[in-house]
């Protein structure tokens, strides 16, 4: 395929393997935000505005852009990357036998300058998850770096009964929704 190379705006190498899964060009350009300014905003919000933020700071003239943030959410509280150990254990007993929202709201930007984006909601429900089971998450370190404090592809798998939506949502990229807007705003022409 000779497609453009998408500008990635993200670290993230979850999002990174569901774009080479899918065989589509890019380089990862981490846009570095203070998140937190805009941790005043509903969940489905703030996932909104922290993707549009990102694409916005490594547009790039002529290139395409993606990029994604997702948001963990128990009601209408957010529960970020958690700060350390002790909260990872509190995100996580808290999440424990109930279900939560995941939003993952992703900014695609045109060569044009057009930005289009929207966000992608799923529902996790945990089964109620035993002390020693903690500890056992929780020495991994995996849930540190993700909101929520769990991976839904990874080790946090045992933690998940039911997902109402797109698992690759909870993974931190709705793949399907993307893939139909690189289509509708013609990153593929060239195929055709």
């Amino acid at each position: 395929m000779n497609l453009p190379t998408l500008v990635l705006a993200s670290q993230s190498p979850r999002r990174a393997e569901l774009l080479r899964r899918l065989g589509l060009p890019f380089e990862m350009v981490p846009a570095h935000l203070d998140e937190g300014r805009l941790s005043h905003l509903p969940p489905a919000a703030m996932a909104r505005a922290l993707a549009v933020e990102k694409a916005r700071a490594v547009q790039r003239p002529g290139r395409w852009v993606l990029a994604a943030d997702t948001v963990v959410a128990l009601g209408q509280e957010a529960l970020g990357k958690p700060r350390d150990t002790a909260e990872n254990r509190a995100f996580l007993r808290r999440l424990s036998g109930r279900t939560h929202t995941v939003h993952t709201g992703f900014a695609l930007l045109r060569p044009d300058g057009h930005l289009h984006n929207e966000v992608v909601e799923a529902q996790v429900t945990f089964r109620t998850i035993g002390e020693w089971e903690l500890d056992w998450y929780l020495q991994s370190g995996e849930g540190l770096d993700k909101a929520g404090g769990y991976g839904a592809q990874g080790l946090g798998m045992v933690f998940i009964e039911s997902i109402q939506g797109d698992f690759y949502t909870v993974m931190g990229l709705p793949v399907s929704r993307v893939w139909q807007r690189l289509l509708e705003y013609g990153y593929f022409a060239s195929l055709a």
